[in-house]
């Protein structure tokens, strides 16, 4: 549950903004960690999001934060529509009181971003310490007191350092010396003090001076300060002497909700003797006021005396504290300065009076002199979507785009000109001028180009918001091109240019092809007559043309292409390529062979190849046929169709298939050569001549499909029975027989003839009504393809 509201938090933290000057921003991995531990000891996501946005979480690294949550829990498993409704428990599911919407948070997010005020919030930081630093070299003019411990150095002559802690009552004791008092003395004034002291036993004083003294600064004593007033822990704080009025208002933890950030006062001996304002550090990086603490000190943080919010256009929209005096002028600094789209003539400022609201509208020249007082709010609006002193021109000139509407652009004429000219294309009889009239309706004026180019027309003046269009006269006569088909390398459409002619058309599409036909070229044209009045029966125009091998027409006529012109190149009747047939298995020479003519049959090809060899089964011979593109077609249309009436058939397996088998007599081809059963054969096409195999294999619906020896004595009965006889809901009658070659038979159980080395015998079982072909697919799974089976059953029924 607690990564649940996890994720909500981090979409409504991408919702907001804290400004600040003075950030220190978590980790990712940090603010994930934080997150989870507040939820899960009970923390509320509106208290969250505020500490948040404290620590220094930016939008930018909230929305970072939420992407990557969101894709963290889609790869466990969590449902992505649960942390996108729009109404999430805070505590849980069953917490119907605490239930808060998304609308609902987020708003009271923004409302609490508008309540900030600037600089408050830099000494509750707990990234930022304050912390003085005291490996710096020890300042002259600080004072000691009891607790310090000094270093005195001598060298020279005499060798020696003395170390002394201050006492209580300001002394330190030296052998030789005595009491030394040093308790309010300068780091200066103490070392002077010390080298008259120790002069008397070591000669550090005058012309003959033998050794040198040097007295420093070691373990500081801790002082006692007062933090008093409105900041969120007053009291009694112990610190480094080395501190500063800024590291005593971190350890306090920085002001409340009513603390002042502009006048601080440090308290010393019950004289106020400074006055910090924390807007001159953040704001100007000014530290001269930041003074160094005594003990005893007090620093009282008075309740604020003004403060006014900065909503619109501004780079840091928040509340800022004013002092008196302070104008909109002081707040709009604080502010960062306006945003380049912000309208800077004037600002509105709400006032209340005690009684009922005021609306001032500042002019920039009074943002000085306007002074602000508690409880106003300024706002900075934005510039009008317009523009005061632009044209644009479009379309048939070398440099189209947006102009300075000026003295030296404010007719046609010179637009044309300072957009580099009219291109060669451009359509010079007319164009047209939108304006923009006063009541922002458009009004569309024709402008004479080619008169005004030439003085004969008085050139046009321009106003803002004038948009010229040039239109390209190639546009206006639209050329189709022309369009090249057949036996060339490049067939296409090509753009279309005058003066084209057929061949240099032809070369343009690469040239013809081996299998192209130079005694028949077509062009079709289209028939066009713009002034016609009559309805036309013919449609196209037909030109036939024969052209010779350096690409000219015979008869020497040019024929001059135009648009939408098609030439077609038809293939040569006297072309052919290589065809090629396979024989595979018990032949003399299996292998690739070439049909020397389209009539070639099977018993040719098989005599090329040497002859079936002794241990060839001629009756089992198949053939294997590749698809052509229309048998492919009527095989996905037939697939389409099973698909749809039996949707349980395995199509992926059928439609995997790209040959079939074809049903041959080998037998009876070789022994009447150019019979019907000599079939013509066609590219791609494998002949099996399979061995001898002495077995029948008996499967579908029995109880032990087997394979058994095959024996010209025994019946369809007989193969059944040693495969152990019908099983139950078998269809007795319907029992069919798969040869090698392909072909199928109907298995008579009395009959002998129907049983031939190698085939199989299929009994098929009863099922519901599901049709009789989803029947013949299933059992056909047993034989060796899915896919031929069908092919097969689809050369039966089609």
């Amino acid at each position: 549950m607690v990564k649940k509201h996890l994720f909500l938090l981090l979409a409504l933290v991408a919702t907001f903004t804290f400004a600040t000057s003075a950030k220190a921003q978590m980790s990712d991995d940090a603010v994930i960690d934080y997150v989870e531990n507040g939820l899960s000891i009970g923390k509320s996501q509106d208290v969250l999001m505020k500490e948040l946005a404290l620590k220094g979480v930016t939008k930018e690294q909230a929305e970072r934060l939420k992407k990557q949550y969101e894709n963290k829990q889609q790869n466990v498993g969590v449902a992505e529509g649960q942390a996108q409704r729009t109404h999430l428990s805070l505590y849980g599911e069953g917490a119907q009181s605490n239930v808060f919407s998304f609308e609902m948070l987020s708003e009271k997010i923004v409302e609490y971003s508008a309540q900030q005020v600037f600089g408050r919030n830099i000494f509750s930081y707990n990234m930022l310490t304050f912390e003085p630093n005291e490996n710096l070299a020890t300042p002259e003019n600080y004072k000691l007191g009891p607790g310090d411990e000094v270093i005195i150095d001598v060298w020279g002559t005499n060798q020696t350092t003395i170390r002394r802690t201050i006492s209580p009552d300001g002394f330190i004791n030296i052998d030789g010396v005595g009491l030394a008092y040093l308790g309010g003395m300068t780091i200066k004034e103490a070392d002077e003090y010390m080298r008259r002291k120790l002069g008397r036993i070591y000669s550090v004083e005058g012309e003959g001076a033998q050794s040198e003294i040097k007295l420093t600064l070691g373990a500081i004593r801790t002082i006692t300060v007062n933090v008093m007033g409105e900041v969120a822990v007053p009291g009694t704080y112990s610190l480094s002497s080395l501190s500063s009025v800024y590291n005593a208002l971190y350890r306090a933890g920085g002001f409340s909700d009513l603390g002042s950030v502009r006048s601080v006062h440090l308290v010393r001996n019950n004289k106020k003797i400074a006055e910090i304002d924390v807007y001159d550090f953040i704001v100007n990086g000014k530290t001269a006021d930041n003074a160094t603490l005594q003990d005893g000190d007090v620093i009282l943080v008075p309740a604020y005396e003004a403060i006014v919010s900065v909503a619109g256009h501004v780079k840091r929209p928040m509340r800022y504290e004013v002092r008196k005096g302070e104008s909109v002028s002081d707040v709009i600094a604080y502010a960062g300065g306006f945003k380049g789209e912000a309208y800077t003539a004037n600002i509105n400022v709400e006032r209340r009076n005690g009684r009922e609201y005021q609306v001032y509208t500042v002019d920039n020249s009074d943002y000085s002199a306007f002074q602000l007082v508690d409880g106003d709010s300024l706002w900075v609006g934005e510039i009008v979507n317009r523009y005061e002193n632009r044209v644009e021109i479009k379309g048939a000139v070398y440099r189209p785009g947006v102009y300075q509407l000026s003295d030296k652009v404010n007719t046609v004429s010179k637009l044309i000109a300072v957009a580099d000219g009219l291109r060669g294309d451009a359509f010079v009889n007319r164009a047209l001028l939108h304006r923009e009239c006063e009541d922002r309706t458009l009004e569309l004026i024709s402008v004479d180009l080619k008169g005004i180019l030439d003085g004969s027309v008085e050139d046009i003046e321009l106003r803002k918001n004038d948009v010229l269009t040039i239109s390209n006269a190639n546009e206006l006569n639209v050329l189709g091109g022309v369009k090249v088909v057949g036996e060339v390398a490049k067939p296409g459409v090509y753009r279309f240019a005058k003066n084209t002619t057929l061949e240099d058309i032809i070369l343009q599409a690469g040239g013809l092809r081996e299998s192209a036909s130079t005694a028949k070229v077509d062009v079709s044209r289209r028939v066009k007559n713009p002034q016609g009045m009559e309805d036309v029966d013919t449609i196209t125009q037909m030109f036939t043309f024969s052209i010779d091998g350096e690409y000219n027409i015979q008869g020497g006529d040019v024929f001059v292409l135009e648009p939408y012109d098609q030439v077609y190149v038809r293939k040569s009747p006297g072309y052919s390529a290589q065809h090629h047939v396979r024989v595979e298995g018990e032949v003399l020479f299996p292998g690739s062979y070439a049909l020397a003519r389209k009539s070639m049959r099977l018993s040719d090809v098989v005599n090329m190849s040497g002859g079936v060899s002794s241990l060839a089964y001629i009756k089992g011979a198949k053939l294997e046929r590749r698809m052509t593109d229309v048998e492919r077609q009527q095989f996905e249309a037939a697939l389409d169709m099973v698909e749809n009436v039996r949707g349980e058939v395995n199509v992926e397996k059928l439609d995997s298939a790209r040959t079939y088998s074809v049903g041959i007599d080998l037998v009876e081809a070789l022994s009447n050569p150019g019979s019907d059963a000599d079939i013509v054969l066609r590219e791609g096409d494998v002949i099996i001549v399979p061995e001898y195999v002495n077995t029948v294999k008996i499967s579908g619906c029995v109880l032990y499909p087997n394979t058994v020896t095959y024996s010209p004595k025994k019946t369809v009965g007989d193969y059944i029975t040693q495969a152990g006889g019908y099983g139950f809901g078998s269809k007795k009658n319907r029992a069919y027989v798969v040869y090698s070659n392909g072909m199928v038979g109907k298995a008579r159980k009395n009959s002998r003839e129907v049983v031939e080395p190698g085939c199989e015998i299929i009994v098929p079982e009863k099922k519901k009504r599901e049709g009789g072909l989803q029947n013949i697919l299933s059992v056909a799974s047993t034989t060796a393809s899915l896919a031929t089976m069908f092919a097969t059953i689809y050369n039966i029924i089609k």
